[in-house]
């Protein structure tokens, strides 16, 4: 993740989470990106935290873009005071554009749609389709389950530990951004058992 004019594509909930520490850490998360002068690219809602790290990015002085389908924005929840909102005709519109304008990917804590934009991100990244470091940003531990069915695929063989080892996973954001300046493409097939005919 090297050059200028970045921007970091942030996955997470439109719910806030039962947890006060996921609406920190988004607020948080914002602030360490205004302060590295990195823009910010989101699912464009106005509400849970998703809203909430939007607005902490805006008041920090960082751009930030929405991507959001017109389903969704009919519905009034898209946010109206980005830098720019994106509205796209689908769910899958939304996340290539996101993949498009992103150089890098944060997974903060979020239900079904967080982790479908999470592993479709991640399977392309194995597939070669973008070369972009993707970190979970392990908040109070939600993560922690998640790595440990990865950890349990790659022991029923249905992951290699290379593959597994792409999605890097760290408790602090400013550590987790650190490791994405140091990160380098994969090299490794995503079929690196098959044999040559």
């Amino acid at each position: 993740m090297k050059g200028t004019s970045q921007r970091i594509c942030v996955y997470l909930g439109s719910s806030p989470g039962n947890d006060p520490a996921y609406v920190a850490a988004a607020e948080h998360l914002a602030a360490r990106l205004a302060a590295r002068g990195l823009g910010l690219v989101y699912g464009g809602a106005s509400v849970g935290t998703m809203g909430t790290l939007a607005d902490a990015a805006l008041a920090a002085g960082a751009e930030v873009v929405g991507v959001i389908p017109q389903s969704l924005q009919d519905k009034e929840v898209g946010h109206t005071g980005l830098t720019e909102l994106a509205v796209v005709g689908s769910m899958h519109e939304r996340k290539l554009e996101m993949m498009d304008r992103s150089d890098a990917f944060v997974v903060l804590p979020g239900g079904s749609g967080t982790l479908e934009e999470l592993f479709e991100t991640f399977t392309w990244l194995q597939l070669g389709i973008h070369d972009k470091p993707i970190g979970l940003l392990d908040v109070a531990g939600y993560w922690a389950p998640l790595v440990a069915f990865l950890d349990h695929a790659v022991a029923a063989g249905f992951l290699s530990r290379d593959h597994a080892d792409m999605l890097l996973v760290d408790e602090d954001a400013d550590r987790l951004l650190d490791r994405f300046e140091d990160w380098e493409p994969p090299r490794t097939s995503k079929w690196a058992d098959r044999t040559e005919a």
